[in-house]
């Protein structure tokens, strides 16, 4: 074999192995990515299931069920609220899920509210753990102001959120009365018409000569004004 021929049967052979090692190292690559992917499974969803439910679906998956936290809630008891990861997402088999899981409804005994006032009945659900609701009112004429009358829940009923709505009296409703012109009438007369409407008032008596004696100079407020039945209405009455 000439010098010529040896060259080109090694540079043959180099080509060669050259080219095998490629094909090797590329099949190397290619076995570690589908074993890198085939350990990948994809997050399916817990919210809404019981929590031996949510498990068994993780295992089914080769992953693995952490309990984060237990809460009260609307849902029954053991009824998986969050989850981290969310589903969707690829996890690797082994990892772990971590869920947030329902202690269901709390039931919360109501104190009894009715016949206190409403600053008396705020005070005792704060000192219960519990919170004041939607706050109404309406005129009772048998029932004192800032009374409550009416509560939902009930007093000793058992619920499951802190909140008490209460119905509360704002006692008899005020009458209310127009004004009447006094100016110029004379102190009984007017008196008299403010008796009528069982309106009270305040008489201030001042000096006045141009004025006959006893004659309403000025009153407050004047005619025509409405005012409720508690008012006390001001004359000024000559002296």
């Amino acid at each position: 074999m000439t010098l010529k021929e040896r060259l080109e049967w090694l540079t043959r052979m180099t080509l060669l192995v050259f080219i095998l090692a490629s094909a090797a190292f590329l099949s190397a690559i290619t076995a570690m990515r589908i074993a890198i992917h085939g350990r990948e499974v994809t997050m399916p969803n817990l919210v809404g299931k019981n929590v031996s439910e949510a498990s068994k679906m993780l295992q089914s998956r080769g992953l693995v069920l952490r309990v984060a936290d237990r809460i009260y809630s609307d849902q029954p008891i053991n009824v998986v609220l969050r989850q981290t990861p969310p589903a969707g997402l690829l996890m690797k088999v082994s990892q772990q899920a971590h869920v947030v899981l329902s202690l269901g409804p709390r039931e919360l005994e109501i104190p009894m509210l009715e016949g206190n006032s409403l600053r008396a009945s705020r005070v005792e659900l704060l000192r219960q753990g519990l919170q004041l609701g939607e706050v109404s009112a309406i005129n009772m004429p048998d029932e004192p102001a800032d009374t409550i009358v009416l509560q939902d829940p009930g007093p000793r009923s058992g619920a499951s959120s802190p909140r008490v709505d209460v119905l509360v009296s704002q006692g008899p409703r005020e009458t209310d009365y127009v004004m009447p012109h006094l100016v110029g009438l004379m102190e009984a007369e007017a008196q008299h018409r403010l008796d009528q409407a069982q309106i009270r008032r305040k008489v201030n008596y001042v000096s006045a000569p141009q004025w006959p004696h006893g004659a309403v100079m000025d009153q407050s407020p004047l005619a025509g004004t409405k005012v409720p039945s508690t008012a006390t209405i001001d004359l000024t009455v000559a002296n």
